[in-house]
């Protein structure tokens, strides 16, 4: 993407709703690169993006300023600017340049670097909830609940090198596969008006995934938000009412899964990635994923033959970011 005749001192980020994870490396033409500095923030910690590098940049402590930056970022890019969806901030490259004092600025989605992280990824960053065999030209295809829920697809060119495409899928309208996600749907739509698959599956619908199901066992809501990581704390300590949210997350995530898999036919593969798959490895290895995923009737055998891989190697955005700086023309 990016190409430099002299080293480029590059600072790589993976900018989420929860965290933002940047690194700092440094590379020749032939895009050999070694790591200066790396370190995770809590996104809210700051009022913006600029701030947020400022202080990266100051506990870097590079005896080199930095000439590239590449940012991957949650939500669609228009004319390198965005506005993020589950974050306020509003990023402009042209801008960010100017009060960075940083000579090359990009944007990029954040699943289409999540999708060039694929290329990254060792057998040990990933775990197969589908292990059928991987056509190594076949299209790719990655989605992750993280705060939101993501997607970006990948295809080959003549070379064999994947090139990787953004899409605001998780957007698109949330579908009901039975009466119970059919009162959901009714209950999400109450709050929300347009209910969107994110609505239903990401971090951020957790709390509300908890709340209906205090509704539908006629139980008190809760006096807090729910978040994911006390979801799991609470089903584990044996709140049934957590156990079927997350029953029924699963069951989405799953159903979701199988409608990628039957757009793209990803036959190289469809990753999973994203923060809250990671935390829910073994509620994806359960078989209650997969069979929501196959769930699709007369189609059922294309998603069957879909390999399916869960990412496990939490760099994967950064890792994308950088390989995506440093891939040729």
């Amino acid at each position: 993407m990016l190409a430099y005749s002299s080293s480029m001192e590059l600072i790589a980020g993976d900018i989420g709703g929860t965290k933002s994870w940047l690194a700092w490396v440094t590379g020749d033409a032939e895009g050999v690169s070694r790591p200066r500095f790396e370190k995770v923030y809590a996104s809210a910690d700051f009022a913006s993006a600029d701030a947020l590098l400022r202080q990266f940049m100051a506990e870097a402590q590079s005896p080199v300023p930095p000439n590239v930056l590449l940012l991957a970022l949650p939500g669609p890019l228009q004319a390198q600017r965005v506005k993020l969806t589950n974050l306020d901030w509003t990023l402009d490259a042209a801008g960010m340049a100017a009060s960075l004092g940083i000579a090359d600025v990009r944007f990029v989605n954040d699943f289409q670097a999540a999708a060039a992280g694929v290329a990254t990824l060792t057998a040990s960053d990933v775990i197969a909830l589908n292990p059928r065999p991987a056509d190594p030209a076949g299209v790719r295809a990655i989605i992750g609940a993280g705060t939101g829920m993501g997607l970006a697809f990948m295809v080959a060119d003549s070379s064999g090198r994947y090139r990787s495409f953004a899409s605001e899928g998780g957007h698109t309208d949330f579908a009901p596969g039975n009466a119970l996600q059919l009162r959901l749907l009714e209950y999400l739509r109450a709050e929300y008006g347009h209910v969107s698959w994110e609505r239903a599956v990401s971090g951020s619908a957790m709390n509300d995934l908890y709340r209906f199901c205090c509704t539908e066992q006629g139980l008190a809501q809760p006096g807090e938000p729910v978040d994911g990581a006390m979801l799991v704390a609470r089903a584990g300590s044996g709140d049934g009412v957590a156990a079927a949210a997350l029953d029924l997350f699963v069951a989405l995530y799953g159903a979701w899964t199988g409608n990628v898999a039957l757009l793209y036919q990803p036959r190289g593969g469809l990753y999973i990635a994203g923060g809250v798959s990671r935390h829910l490895q073994t509620h994806l290895q359960s078989p209650r994923f997969m069979a929501a995923a196959v769930d699709k009737g007369r189609m059922r055998g294309v998603v069957e033959r879909t390999p399916v891989f869960l990412i496990v190697q939490p760099r994967l955005g950064v890792q994308g970011a950088i390989a995506m700086a440093f891939a040729p023309p």
